[in-house]
């Protein structure tokens, strides 16, 4: 067997695989007779069928098997002991003009082409400098906080006038082009939250309604095609709620409107437990604590996204498009040459991305252990677990779900893919200059 490598340049080559038949004719043999020794065909006892019998049959498919796995072991071995960092895997050149008469003399040739992971350089220094925003709290998103924390645990009222955040409980029934009910239309009881309406006109025209009113209503326009929404109120698809264009007729039944709770000692009780605040400028600033804790992480994400983008300005590196595109195409066959073009740039910035993680790691031998992908798919599952109920998990039944998660291979590596990328996160934040900049919440979110 022979194999060489033709370096097109820095970026691509191609490997040429010759096997003759002494490569493969004792593998070959082999196989035919453990298949010999399986079979069960008419006339036979088990076991007992002639290998030329199996030969006759299934020889060349037996060949053709073992001509692959020569190739696949033989191209895995070459990659290892040459130190080819290949991008994507090994794609074949066809050459129609070869045909193999797989008779167990053939000699074959075979020859593929390989994308090579480019040389770059890493220089990640004090003198790189990114801010890091310290997001406070701005009054206003302190305010909204408290008053859902209040309505929460608040009381329902049924007030005679709607007002632009109650929830209008009401009749909706479709309406015909002319603007009469449409008999065999779609109906439905619903309630209607003031709150989701985002055209400021129909919100006014909801406001100020009393039992028994009737309005006409255009969803589409009332919820800006959220048909999520729309579907909810009226018990259909949401296929057919974003292809929907009829306006409805709306009667209402009930105005519900929910009161904040009254700030006193049973409501911070509720919150904290007993007597862990006992005034109302306790309770501000625990809710303020609170919310700059979680900003910490909005803080952390948006300064990952910077660290990201800074690294790809930063690290020069070419890929080797072409044979990316063809190799994406190889193995996607569903792939359009419309959603390749539109996607190619995306998954190009993440294969370099993920290529200067890889040096990170290796240069910097930043090990990632199992307890700590462990310890981070606990949290995430404890986390989901507490969506939905009250009561935590035990640390036992959390580390027996997390075990069963993680037998998951496809959970594993994603898990594992996480805790890479806050290693490298952590390590750029140990080297580049953090410049620290205090921001108020609601001007942090019009950052980009």
């Amino acid at each position: 067997m022979n194999i060489t490598q033709d370096k097109i340049d820095n970026l691509n080559s191609v490997l040429t695989v010759k096997i003759n038949p002494d490569d493969y004719k004792e593998r070959v043999e082999k196989a035919i007779k453990t298949q010999a020794k399986k079979a069960q065909l008419p006339g036979f006892r088990k076991g007992m069928v002639p290998a030329s019998h199996i030969k006759k049959m299934y020889g060349k498919n037996i060949l053709v098997d073992e001509i692959n796995n020569i190739l696949n072991d033989t191209l895995n071995n070459y990659i290892t002991e040459n130190k080819l960092e290949v991008l994507g895997q090994p794609l074949p050149k066809i050459d129609d003009s070869k045909e193999f008469n797989w008779d167990f003399t053939d000699e074959f040739e075979f020859i593929y082409e390989l994308g090579l992971a480019p040389e770059f350089n890493l220089d990640f220094s004090s003198k790189d400098k990114i801010t890091y925003y310290k997001v406070k709290v701005d009054e206003e998103t302190l305010a909204s906080r408290i008053t859902n924390l209040r309505k929460s645990y608040g009381k329902m009222s049924n007030p005679d006038v709607s007002a632009d955040e109650d929830v209008l409980y009401a009749d909706l029934k479709q309406l015909s082009a002319d603007g009469s009910v449409f008999e065999e239309g779609i109906s439905n009881t619903a309630s209607i939250r003031l709150d989701q309406v985002t055209d400021d006109k129909i919100k006014k025209s909801l406001v100020g309604l009393k039992k028994d009113d009737v309005v006409e209503l255009d969803l589409q326009k009332a919820f800006d095609g959220n048909a999520t929404i729309i579907a909810k109120l009226l018990n259909i698809s949401e296929e057919d709620a974003q292809d929907l264009k009829s306006k409805f007729q709306v009667t209402v039944k009930n105005i519900n409107r929910l009161e904040e709770g009254d700030l006193n000692q049973e409501f911070f009780d509720k919150l904290f437990g007993a007597d862990v605040v006992k005034t109302e400028e306790e309770f501000r600033n625990k809710i303020r604590e609170e919310l700059e804790s979680m900003m910490v992480q909005n803080a952390d994400q948006k300064l990952q996204a910077d660290m990201l983008k800074f690294g790809l300005d930063k690290v020069t590196m070419n890929l080797p498009d072409e044979f990316l595109k063809r190799w994406l195409k190889a193995t996607n066959e569903k792939l359009s040459d419309e959603e390749l073009a539109q996607g190619y740039d995306d998954f190009a910035r993440n294969l370099r991305w993920t290529l200067i993680e890889n040096r990170i790691i290796k240069d910097n031998k930043l090990e990632i252990k199992y307890d700590q992908v462990f310890e981070t798919a606990k949290k995430r599952l404890d986390a989901q677990f507490r969506m939905y109920s009250p009561q935590p998990l035990s640390e036992e039944q959390l580390g027996q779900y997390t075990a069963q998660f993680l037998q998951d291979k496809e959970n594993a590596n994603r898990i594992f893919e996480e805790v890479k990328a806050q290693h490298v996160f952590d390590y750029l934040k140990s080297v580049i200059t953090l410049d620290t900049k205090e921001i108020e919440y609601n001007k942090f979110l019009e950052l980009k």
